[in-house]
């Protein structure tokens, strides 16, 4: 029987297992306590009931969803699902829909104060874990869409040191990336202006046999080039200008 609610739940595209991380789930029963207690889950915030009733915040989203109705009243059940409901291919239908309308509200929802708080304090842990580039010395990344569409493309993560997208670790293959949205790491970042970072990443320098090799630079290195290329052009500009006008007067 365990096997067969296993079966039928994947095929709704929903994962069962529970999440390793206890400190990002907490306890409590609810529909929402149990999404985001799934594992790949603990990446997502609890958005406040309060949040999620308040029509504002769930403006245009009735037309999006089949069941919304029923979508939504799940979403705030004070009660999880048990077996039964997840063999229950009504209850799994109504659940597919609760579950992409919880994304979409929680993208908005990480966007607000509250949210940001709730995603900075998990930035902080390394909960969403730190970039794979070795020189980035394990900088700690942000979740990110590749669109705002919802079953579009799957989550990436975004580092702040880098400034490149990546692919996580696979148990957040199936993360729907419009969960987070694509300006999240942006907003972040300008809310939290202290966690944003400005020492300069250490770009790779190719080696053969311990020498360097000539006009071979990393995206890195051309990027730190290029911006120190740019500021003198923008003073000579600045500087230009006010005899320019002059030269128009006369």
């Amino acid at each position: 029987q365990v096997a067969l609610v296993g079966a039928v739940s994947t095929m709704y595209g929903l994962n069962l297992e529970e999440s390793d991380d206890d400190d990002e789930y907490s306890g409590d029963s609810g529909w929402i306590q149990w999404f985001c207690g799934l594992k790949g889950h603990e990446l997502c915030a609890e958005v406040d009931e309060e949040y999620a009733r308040d029509n504002f915040n769930l403006y245009g989203l009735r037309a999006r969803f089949q069941f919304y109705d029923h979508a939504l009243e799940m979403i705030l059940s004070s009660e999880a699902p048990d077996e039964e409901d997840l063999n229950d291919k009504t209850f799994l239908e109504i659940n597919k829909d609760a579950t992409d309308l919880y994304g979409v509200i929680h993208s908005r929802y990480i966007i607000s104060p509250r949210g940001l708080q709730v995603m900075r304090d998990k930035f902080l842990k390394g909960t969403f874990g730190t970039c794979p580039r070795a020189l980035c010395d394990r900088q700690h990344v942000l979740p990110i869409g590749m669109s705002e569409d919802l079953r579009t493309s799957t989550m990436k993560i975004f580092c702040p040191k880098c400034e490149q997208v990546y692919s996580p670790k696979s148990k957040y293959k199936d993360v729907d990336g419009a969960f987070f949205g694509m300006s999240f790491p942006q907003i972040f970042l300008q809310s939290y202006p202290s966690l944003m970072v400005t020492d300069p990443p250490r770009p790779f320098v190719p080696r053969v046999f311990g020498f360097k090799l000539h006009k071979q630079h990393s995206l890195i290195t051309r990027k730190l080039e290029e911006g120190e290329e740019q500021e003198p052009r923008v003073v000579k500009e600045q500087k230009s200008d006010p005899s320019a006008g002059r030269g128009s007067a006369g």
